[in-house]
């Protein structure tokens, strides 16, 4: 039999060692984190990625500053995270799950398939180029012109056959829905995701007017439709890496989800 004494010894014993396994995990768990004011190679590698992935435009100093927090929140509402500024482990998956997406290319497929918007492909697709448009899920192609846009492209289709393709790819209709695509332009492919419905113009008025009754419900404004004649009233958005809304001046994260579903599926 053990003594009362030797128990509460045991009991004691067994407690402080479940109290420094607990204390051990939240350490490991803590230092899993990578949050502001952090500075370490971690740190380094995380603005790597976050650069490469078009999210952080400075220079890798390994300082987890405003900065770099800024860039993961926006890294992180892409992917419907919570947009807590802080690299914990479902971050640091999804970092290196679209990292693995960006080198893992079928050898056909463009050097640049996962280009950044900001600085690289707002300059390959300039406003005024035509780009053959292919959307991944029906394989329908069709050519669309870059009219305007600065967050992202704005385009039109270039005739009216376009448009009739443009249409059947969302199912007959114009619809306020994303599909992934492929922007041929300038010898490059870029994935994008596009949007289904045209807005904020009249095909029927001069490009750049002043009109009322712009399509999509955008009332009174300059006139965004700068191609005529091709059955379709204003233009559609076209997104790419790391590229915003006009409207918020934010990522938007359906688009970006699109982006990155289309880049792992393509082998």
């Amino acid at each position: 039999m053990i003594s009362n004494h030797k128990k509460i010894i045991a009991s004691s014993v067994l407690s402080v060692l479940l109290l420094i396994s607990a204390l051990c995990i939240t350490q490991v768990s803590a230092s899993a984190l990578l949050r502001r004011g952090d500075s370490s190679a971690q740190v380094e590698k995380v603005q790597t990625q976050l650069k490469q992935l078009g999210y952080f435009d400075f220079n890798i100093t390994g300082y987890f500053g405003p900065i770099t927090e800024e860039a993961v929140k926006e890294f992180q509402e892409a992917c419907g995270l919570s947009t807590d500024g802080i690299v914990g482990p479902q971050t640091i998956r999804y970092l290196d799950r679209y990292m693995n997406a960006t080198t893992s290319r079928s050898s056909h497929i463009n050097r640049d398939l996962l280009m950044p918007w900001f600085g690289k492909a707002e300059k390959v697709f300039a406003i005024g180029d035509v780009a053959t448009i292919t959307d991944l899920e029906t394989g329908l192609q069709f050519k669309a012109k870059r009219t305007y846009g600065y967050n992202h492209a704005d385009c039109e289709a270039l005739t009216r056959e376009d448009t009739a393709i443009y249409k059947k790819i969302f199912g007959g209709q114009f619809k306020w829905e994303m599909r992934a695509v492929i922007v041929e332009v300038n010898d490059h492919k870029i994935i994008a995701s596009m949007a289904g419905m045209p807005h904020a113009g009249r095909d029927d008025m001069p490009a750049n007017a002043w009109v009322t009754n712009r399509s999509g419900g955008f009332g009174t404004g300059t006139n965004l439709n700068a191609v005529h004649g091709n059955g379709m009233h204003g233009h559609f958005d076209i997104h790419f890496l790391g590229s915003k809304t006009h409207g918020t001046n934010r990522i938007d994260n359906r688009h970006q989800s699109q982006i990155f579903k289309a880049a792992e599926e393509i082998k």
